[in-house]
């Protein structure tokens, strides 16, 4: 299977080259490579050039965001002719790797092998590793939806590798979402099938979180979810998937979700006590147990040493 790897990269020079160089390692060889520079004002172009490798194209673009970005890279795969060793189009995939992340060098060849081996599979996930803590986030079950509707299952779309047909048929990420766009796209994805899953538990995908990033600048906003839900509760399909009762019991709970998302990291940052109201609310909408205890030891944080903290420990300076 030929796989196209699209890169947007703002202001990436110190991590870019990371990236490329990981595709470039690569032990599964049909791959093609876009980075999209959007805008940046760094020397991002000048590290991606750097690459003498026929298979990359650099495109440089006025910034437009992420999602513009992703798009651009999307239509520079399709509708560049296909190499004499690529399979037909209907059969490649994509992966939308960001530039400050890498794959492992069996990423895409594990990947392939999971989506080849499950011919109703509209992607395929593998566990991902985040560089900072070391800590895995394993792949979803492979009916997705459902559980994808109430969190966000991937650190981003890096790990995972989607259909080429699924990904033209989605119809390419929303550029009026800055926050929360590929999970809205992968909601999509979802939408017309099954994932697979690859075989192993080693990562397929290392993941770069720095205080640049909109993860750690975005995530602690209540009102930085809302774009995203209303693109992804207002989807027709979803609607005829789940009726209205269910659609809304869904919508529910991802509310409950994203409003404890919100709590811990403003806990995080160090904005407790506004942070533990959020984390309060999120535990009356939606109990559960291990929230329950979270919430607890939130409001015993500063007595408890940093190593037992964990997802509320503060982030690094």
């Amino acid at each position: 299977m030929h796989i196209g790897v699209v890169v947007p990269a703002y202001n990436a020079a110190a991590w870019v080259g990371d990236a490329i160089a990981s595709v470039r390692a690569q032990t599964h060889r049909d791959w093609s490579l876009v980075v999209v520079d959007d805008g940046s004002t760094d020397g991002t172009s000048a590290v991606a050039a750097s690459f003498q490798d026929a298979r990359i194209r650099l495109i440089r673009q006025a910034n437009g965001g992420v999602s513009a970005a992703r798009n651009r890279g999307i239509a520079e795969l399709f509708g560049a002719a296909p190499s004499p060793q690529s399979a037909p189009a209907r059969e490649g995939g994509v992966v939308f790797l960001d530039a400050d992340d890498w794959l492992a060098p069996d990423a895409l060849s594990r990947l392939n092998a999971a989506l080849e081996g499950t011919p109703e599979a509209v992607a395929a996930s593998g566990p991902c590793r985040f560089a900072d803590t070391g800590a895995v986030r394993r792949p979803a079950s492979v009916d997705v939806l459902p559980r994808l509707l109430v969190r966000n299952l991937f650190a981003n779309c890096g790990q995972l590798l989607l259909r080429t047909e699924a990904v033209k048929a989605a119809g390419g990420f929303l550029p009026g979402i800055a926050y929360g766009e590929d999970w809205e796209f992968c909601i999509r994805i979802a939408l017309q099938g099954p994932f697979a899953l690859v075989c192993g538990e080693h990562p397929v995908l290392s993941v770069r979180r720095h205080a640049e990033g909109a993860y750690r600048r975005l995530a602690r906003n209540p009102d930085a979810f809302a774009p995203c839900m209303d693109a992804i509760f207002g989807n027709p399909a979803l609607l005829a998937r789940f009726g209205v009762d269910g659609l809304a019991g869904l919508r529910r709970l991802t509310d409950a979700e994203n409003t404890w998302i919100a709590g811990r990291e403003q806990v995080r940052h160090g904005y407790r006590a506004s942070g533990l109201g959020l984390l309060r609310r999120s535990v009356r909408d939606h109990p559960t147990v291990r929230r329950a205890m979270l919430l607890a030891a939130a409001h015993l944080l500063h007595l408890l040493p940093m190593s037992c903290r964990g997802p509320l420990r503060p982030y690094r300076a």
